[in-house]
């Protein structure tokens, strides 16, 4: 006898009996074929894509809201429309932006470029910068260890430090993620107390080509914010940057920043079905259905960001909905959460959880879905993943839960890649369960990881992998059956941020 191949049997089949038979007859209600058919409708052209405040966004909106309508999930009291909760933006358009020195004045996006950021009308003169290498600090190599903070101006080279063709950082021709990934440079540039961040671009025109949506997308807050946050990064050419070098600095640079505002409402879609016994408390479901709109005259569809995650909410309100028309109703009530707004910077999330419609003190989770519909580079032989994000950070109990119901019911490989505190793409503050969070709301994040459609044109519904949508929202479903089913609510406690 193989003792081997026992023992892997052995914890199966205990498995098997604690498979609550209830659940998986519901769960064939997540149907990968029915994922499709919303989103065939939702990532098509004719809804323009979804970008927030726009008419297919309001359209998205109308159709998520029919549906549920359809399954007859009645609509909440407390809404004005029903299944929509409206709420106030103010778009603030790319800032005109004038550099000046007594001597000269710099073209915008001739000599310098920035992304679009919140600044309302500001002017500020710096009369100092500081050189600071590519703004790279590690525990080998650090451009910052010369200089004190903080400064008020700094600038840096974009990139890293070669020698022989090698990076100094990765030892190898590849580069790091100091270079492939902005974040880096501009999160230790705030660390450092850095104001102003000049960046020196070894070919401007090249990177305002593949920056142009940063550059021109529109920029969004529910506050009519005029605050200026830090640091505000400025991208220069060679020939400014040594017009400007700390060296030869003679002359104070007088910035002026002028930006146009308008204001536009947007909608969050939900569903609620009621639970029994534990009715007042709540779970939330939850995904975004906006994405980028037209850009250039080309419709930016976001198949996987975030139809991909508006489906599986539409099926699993499907599936737990026709649980209760028969009989099996859950003990807690359950909130399908569909937001605007998160490309915007996670507004549509930011609006509930400041305006609850259900309390936020009577909310004992959210499960948030953010692109379940393809494969990164590291799983390209492997759709039998997904990643986890945040299951740990305040209930050490949500996340054996989680992996319990994995071990079950699905058994995918659960990456927990992104879920370090120090991972460098900060996924975790990334999507709208963040806002949850926040307010001390335990959370799951489930993400496929970024593709090389991710924000493109590209991101289409041929491309998605509706098997592995089905599979990953099976998960979402045993996972909530169980949260909405327990006799004690969630504990809280762990504080990881």
């Amino acid at each position: 006898m193989n003792f081997k191949y026992l023992f892997i049997a052995f914890p199966l089949a205990l498995l098997a009996q604690h498979a609550d038979t209830t659940a998986l007859r519901f769960a064939k209600y997540i149907k990968a074929e029915d994922m499709k058919k919303n989103l065939v409708v939702l990532a098509s052209d004719e809804y323009e894509g979804r970008e927030t405040g726009e008419a297919g966004q309001k359209m998205a909106a109308a159709y998520i809201s029919n549906y549920y309508k359809e399954l007859s999930i009645p609509p909440i009291n407390q809404l004005k429309y029903g299944y929509q909760q409206s709420y106030p933006l103010h778009v603030f358009k790319p800032q005109t932006v004038k550099i000046s020195t007594p001597t000269k004045e710099y073209k915008q996006n001739v000599d310098f470029y920035t992304w679009n950021a919140i600044t309302g009308d500001t002017s500020f003169s710096i009369q100092k910068i500081t050189s600071c290498g590519y703004g790279i600090k590690t525990e080998s190599y650090n451009d910052y260890k010369n200089i004190q903070a903080p400064h008020d101006a700094v600038l840096i080279l974009s990139g890293e430090p070669f020698k022989a063709g090698k990076s100094e950082l990765t030892q190898t021709n590849k580069p790091s993620e100091w270079t492939t990934n902005y974040r880096m440079k501009l999160q230790e540039a705030r660390k450092q107390g850095i104001k102003y961040l000049f960046v020196v671009e070894s070919d401007l025109s090249k990177s305002m080509i593949e920056q142009e949506h940063r550059i021109t997308a529109s920029k969004m807050s529910i506050e009519d914010k005029k605050t200026l946050s830090y640091p505000f990064v400025i991208y220069i050419s060679k020939q400014m940057a040594s017009d400007l070098a700390p060296e030869t600095l003679k002359e104070s640079i007088h910035i002026q920043l002028t930006q146009e505002k308008h204001s536009v409402q947007a909608e969050n879609v939900m569903a609620y079905i009621e639970g029994t016994d534990l009715k007042n408390e709540v779970l939330v479901l939850s995904a975004h259905y906006d994405h980028l709109g037209i850009i250039n005259d080309k419709v930016y569809n976001g198949a996987d960001d975030d139809g991909s995650g508006t489906a599986a909410i539409m099926q699993l309100a499907k599936a737990f909905q026709e649980a209760k028309k028969q009989g099996k109703g859950m003990r807690r009530s359950l909130l399908f959460l569909n937001v605007s707004g998160e490309e915007k910077g996670l507004l549509g999330s930011e609006y509930y959880t400041e305006n609850p419609v259900f309390p936020l003190a009577a909310t004992v989770c959210d499960l948030n879905i953010d692109m379940i519909g393809r494969l990164d580079e590291e799983h390209a032989k492997n759709p039998n993943y997904v990643y986890l994000i945040g299951s740990d950070k305040l209930s050490s109990e949500l996340h054996t839960l989680s992996e319990q119901a994995n071990k079950t019911y699905t058994q995918l490989q659960l990456d927990y890649t992104f879920n370090n505190e120090n991972d460098p793409n900060r996924f975790y503050y990334r999507s709208d369960h963040y806002n949850f969070a926040k307010h001390k709301v335990p959370v799951i994040f489930y993400f496929n990881g970024v593709h090389e459609d991710y924000h493109q044109e590209t991101d289409e519904v041929q491309k998605i992998n509706f098997n592995k949508m089905e599979k990953i929202t099976r998960l979402v479903f045993f996972t909530a059956w169980e949260i909405a089913n327990k006799t004690e609510r969630l504990k809280i406690d762990s504080h990881k941020k």
